[in-house]
């Protein structure tokens, strides 16, 4: 630690996507979440990771990239699928450049997306070979930035841990896709929903993760109440460290009401010329079937609440970056100023956000990052960026103490994930876990040539898919519901189907055959949910 270094702040972007692969069709909207992320964030943090090491600024930053994601980003179809969305997006362009001739600023825009787009092809297909996870890998080796797991499907553990094997399934599963794809072992892991439960820690620790990050109350109704609040770690009985969320650093980021992604001068994420472009002119680029939707081609500023919008201005913009990043790095030294000798280590502030907040709904948040990370570098400075793996080589004095069950939805707890609208999913969820347990238990360690193995192996993947918290989120929220109840009840209907052939089908139990339609919908099903290759169903013995 440098002698002016009074503290630390750990920024920890959690990167993650629900599991969206269809091979039948072109036509589905959900697989754009991943094309638009890939455009909007995980790029743009990647350059903004690799302008900050070209200049030499030493950084430290830390992300979680979870198993879906990573399964995403590897797979083929959905890698020429990004190309060919690149594409159509820089003929759109292209055309936008002709169409804008009447406005100077829109049509300097226009170039903008053009240019752009083009560049995020070139990157895509030539730097990274159209995989962007060895781009991230490069940059965990290097050290500056600090990859953690996530479990398998994004899994809320406060409320499947009425079976734990299903919660130490995502756990393993988790962990295992993690080491797949980086060299380095693991240290830390993003809870799902930062839910919290104290049962979860000895399979965190089973599988090597040394921390986790929790809601800010998950620290500070901890038992015995932490000395230090949110601004020092605290470590479980089960020896799992925990890292709590800090507010005030939070919300001045967080909210786009009153922070820093709501001000007048950046761009307006809900006017598109999906929506704005005359409807013959746009109708190539929208839907299939006809609704109009976001393309990313954005002319408008945020400007204010009940007026006309203005036309974004890149210039300023980037004033207002600099301005705020000014104000976010004086804020954390007055902060770290009062709280320095206040705490037995250094203090650490905890900064975590979901990623897509940088890039995606708040288009200039890397460029943020990036200047953040500059000023932190250059100027006088009595705090220094860190990963939470690192402050706990530094600083490994740390107080016992068991985090309070907690998650970072609204109110703080389970309610996002149960309530009224969605709560009829979890009852097939714990069936469907037990019946996974029962599988695994009939049948242990079944050859790898078994027909028995491929359908319980199948089986376990349309579990942990169906357990994906987004889906309970979406309904919850009101937004692409009707897919999101599709999704659950293909995936529970798929494995209920492959249960009652391994309880019911003779011909499978005693010869290990099955008939030609069966292996033909197992094929299919395969194919289309081929999350975790890998998968092996004694997960669940």
């Amino acid at each position: 630690m440098n002698k002016k270094t009074k503290g630390y702040i750990s920024f920890v972007l959690h990167a993650h996507l629900p599991f969206v692969h269809h091979p039948e069709s072109e036509d589905y909207l959900e697989e754009q979440w991943l094309f638009e992320a890939m455009s909007e964030t995980y790029i743009p943090l990647l350059k903004t990771y690799q302008k900050l090491v070209n200049e030499g600024v030493k950084f430290r930053f830390t992300m979680s990239l979870t198993p879906p994601l990573l399964n995403m980003l590897d797979n083929k179809l959905l890698q020429e699928r990004y190309v060919k969305y690149l594409k159509q997006h820089i003929e759109l362009a292209e055309k936008e450049i002709e169409r804008t001739t009447y406005d100077e600023r829109v049509n300097k825009l226009s170039h903008y997306y053009f240019d752009r787009y083009s560049e995020d092809l070139r990157f895509f297909t030539e730097e990274c070979n159209c995989n962007l996870i060895n781009k991230f890998k490069e940059f965990n080796n290097m050290g500056v930035l600090e990859i953690i797991g996530c479990g398998a499907t994004h899994g809320y553990f406060p409320i499947l841990y009425v079976n734990e094997k299903t919660v130490r399934a995502q756990v393993a599963l988790g962990v295992q896709t993690y080491n797949k794809y980086f060299d380095k072992p693991i240290k830390g892991f993003w809870l799902p929903e930062c839910g919290y439960v104290p049962e979860a820690d000895k399979y965190l620790k089973e599988f090597g993760v040394q921390y986790v990050l929790v809601e800010t109350h998950g620290i500070l109704y901890a038992d015995p109440t932490p000395l230090y609040g949110t601004y020092a770690p605290i470590i479980s009985p089960d020896g799992l460290i925990a890292f709590g969320r800090d507010l005030e650093s939070s919300r001045q980021v967080w909210s786009s009401i009153n922070g820093y992604p709501g001000d007048p001068n950046y761009r307006e994420f809900y006017r598109d010329i999906g929506y704005d472009a005359p409807y013959d002119y746009i109708k190539p680029y929208i839907c299939h079937n006809g609704a109009r939707v976001n393309t990313g081609i954005k002319y408008h500023r945020i400007t204010g609440k009940n007026c006309e919008k203005d036309i974004y201005n890149l210039q300023w913009a980037q004033d207002t970056i600099n301005m705020q990043a000014g104000h976010f790095f004086d804020c954390r030294q007055k902060q770290i100023k009062e709280l320095s000798g206040k705490t037995h280590n250094p203090p650490i502030i905890v900064c975590p956000y979901d990623a897509e907040l940088y890039g995606h709904w708040w288009y200039e948040g890397p460029d943020w990052l990036y200047t953040l990370a500059k000023k932190v570098y250059y100027d006088k400075c009595n705090f220094e960026l860190i990963t939470p793996g690192e402050y706990i080589e530094k600083y490994p004095e740390i107080q016992v103490s068991t985090p309070c069950r907690s998650s970072w939805g609204a109110k703080g707890y389970s309610e996002v994930w149960l309530n009224p609208t969605n709560d009829y999913i979890h009852r097939h969820l714990h069936v469907a876990g037990d019946k996974m347990c029962e599988m695994a238990s009939m049948f242990p360690n079944e050859a790898q040539d078994s027909i028995k193995r491929r359908i319980m192996n199948q089986a376990a993947r349309e579990l942990v898919l169906a357990q994906s918290s987004d889906w309970l989120f979406i309904i919850t929220n009101g937004t692409m519901v009707d897919y999101a109840k599709k999704r659950v009840k293909e995936h529970i209907g798929r494995f209920t189907k492959l249960y009652l052939w391994i309880k019911e089908d003779e011909e499978l139990r005693n010869n290990n055959t099955l008939s030609e339609d069966k292996l033909e919908f197992l094929r299919c099903i395969e194919e289309k949910d081929c999350i975790f290759p890998e998968m092996d169903y004694m997960l669940y013995n």
